[in-house]
């Protein structure tokens, strides 16, 4: 009987020394476990790495995908490449530690709960979910600062070369779009990307302006068109499994310690995708 659970975990931040510390704790539960990892595991690339080297080495399988965080260019970083190059390059170390990216081919899960096609996506936002009012990104990006609600992502996550972050996230719409086309159409899949695929979860955010940076409607069907069976997400840091098309979203987010701190932190930080949690 196939054994092992598929387990997940995003948002890890390790920059904070209390979150490094989750991270250097997480085990899994046997030798036939496989981790998603669904993005910002921090942001300088030296922590990236490390971080992913050291869940390599403990679960059978570790399936990445970025988060804004990743692909930030901070001055001190000594990795300065900028946009699709820096995303690049971690590809590059990921593949060195076995670690499947977004670029590599989909692994499939056949432990409980499988078999299932794991997708990881690299898909970013366009500034679609946007605020009430407005009907542009201009229009959205101004209530925005008006408010004072604007994400670091304007000042350090770069698009080059392509022209914006918006302009990059069509190209890997298109890109992903094509891999999932492929994916073999008798099996379900299971989606990982950092941002939610549905505007939805961001309805409950304290700051709604922020909803921009946090996913594109050009995605909102592809549970249903792409047979999910879950997906999996991070980003918002409000850790919960809502229900959308009768597809399982589970958002697997850690956050930050303030904010893990205000709602308490589970016992066991991984969420398990198979088998489902009951």
């Amino acid at each position: 009987m196939a054994s092992g659970e598929l387990l997940a975990i995003s948002d890890l931040h390790v920059a904070a020394g209390e979150n490094k510390d989750i991270a250097r704790k997480l085990r899994p539960g046997s030798d036939q476990d496989w981790l998603l990892v669904a993005g910002d595991v921090g942001e300088m690339s030296d922590d990236i790495t490390g971080a992913l080297e050291m869940l390599a080495g403990r679960f059978e399988k570790v399936v990445w995908v970025p988060g804004n965080h990743e692909l930030w260019t901070p001055k001190q970083d000594p990795l300065q490449l900028r946009g699709e190059a820096r995303y690049l390059e971690l590809v590059r170390r990921c593949r060195e530690l076995g670690v499947v990216t977004p670029e590599d081919e989909f692994p499939v899960w056949t432990g409980r709960g499988g078999p299932v096609t794991i997708a990881p996506l690299f898909v970013g936002y366009d500034y679609t979910f946007r605020p009430a009012g407005t009907s542009t990104k201009d229009e959205a990006l101004a209530v925005a600062h008006e408010s004072g609600v604007v994400c670091t992502d304007e000042f350090l996550l770069h698009p080059d070369p392509y022209p914006s972050r918006d302009a990059w996230c069509r190209a890997r719409v298109d890109h992903s779009e094509k891999r999932l086309a492929d994916c073999d159409p008798d099996l379900p899949t299971v989606l990982v990307n950092h941002y939610p695929l549905v505007r939805h979860p961001t309805d409950v955010l304290w700051y709604p302006e922020f909803a921009q940076w946090c996913g594109t409607v050009r995605t909102a069907d592809w549970h249903v068109r792409h047979r999910a069976a879950a997906v999996v997400y991070g980003h918002l840091h409000i850790p919960r499994t809502t229900f959308y098309d009768g597809v399982r979203f589970q958002e697997v987010s850690i956050g930050y310690p303030r904010e893990w701190k205000r709602r308490g932190l589970p016992d066991e930080p991984l969420r398990r995708v198979f088998p489902e949690e009951s």
